[in-house]
């Protein structure tokens, strides 16, 4: 008898666990319903107003010039270029990466004084004039291409062009090297952003260029990545 006692209840014991662990159960999955691995994740919309203070969101372009006070704190990073000195820690770390990944990332422009900026628009104009244009048609379309003297963002010291160094031509082809597919995915992870995207001509101004980066700092990087902006969207 004692032993057929024990025996019933062991069994009563086992049912009772067996029957609250159902009920932890059913409880757990009616207080947090369970989310599919596989569940699209959408893009994080802009839920305020970033800061125009910040100076890493200084917007030079067309319509707003190169502000009249600014001083970049310069210093040389690679092969004698020139940056702002809060994104060079940046640079130097996303290029490191890059080149960790086995590729080879070139900064092939950088910085440029006002006379550079000059020289390299006035160069342009004067090669559309000898294709044919008049002064004031080569003037505008230069402007596509090089910005004109004062409203270039590497005159701010916070914009590098980056190549690859096995294919190191400005052009939309730049886009398919291994280096650009690279960048155009972690760039933000360092601060960068790809200034001039493939389908915001007509907001930036500047036709599409799969080589310029620019620096505003990690937090917006994301969230103009997130969101799928351009610089002067993001402003708004």
């Amino acid at each position: 008898m004692t032993i057929r006692r024990l025996s019933f209840f062991l069994v009563l014991l086992g049912l009772l666990t067996v029957g609250l662990l159902g009920l932890g159960r059913k409880q757990m999955m009616t207080e947090s319903p369970a989310v599919p691995s596989s569940a699209p994740v959408s893009a994080a919309p802009v839920n305020q107003a970033p800061d125009r203070t910040d100076a890493l969101l200084t917007l030079v372009n067309a319509a707003h010039p190169l502000p009249d006070h600014w001083q970049p704190d310069l210093t040389v990073v690679e092969n004698g270029h020139q940056v702002d000195r809060r994104c060079a820690a940046a640079l130097e770390a996303m290029l490191a990466d890059c080149r960790a990944a086995g590729l080879s990332p070139v900064v092939c422009s950088s910085y440029r004084s006002p006379e550079k900026q000059a020289a390299l628009y006035n160069n342009l104009v004067e090669k559309l004039c000898r294709r044919g244009s008049s002064p004031a048609q080569a003037a505008q379309d230069a402007a596509g291409e090089v910005a004109v003297p004062g409203t270039s963002e590497h005159q701010l010291g916070l914009a590098v062009d980056i190549v690859d160094a096995s294919y190191q031509l400005l052009d939309h082809d730049q886009a398919h090297t291994a280096v650009q597919q690279w960048l155009l995915e972690h760039c933000w992870e360092y601060g960068f952003i790809l200034r001039y995207p493939t389908d915001k001509q007509a907001v930036t101004g500047i036709i599409y260029e799969p080589w310029h980066y620019r620096y505003v700092g990690r937090d917006h990087a994301k969230a103009i990545q997130a969101a799928g902006l351009c610089l002067e969207e993001y402003l708004r």
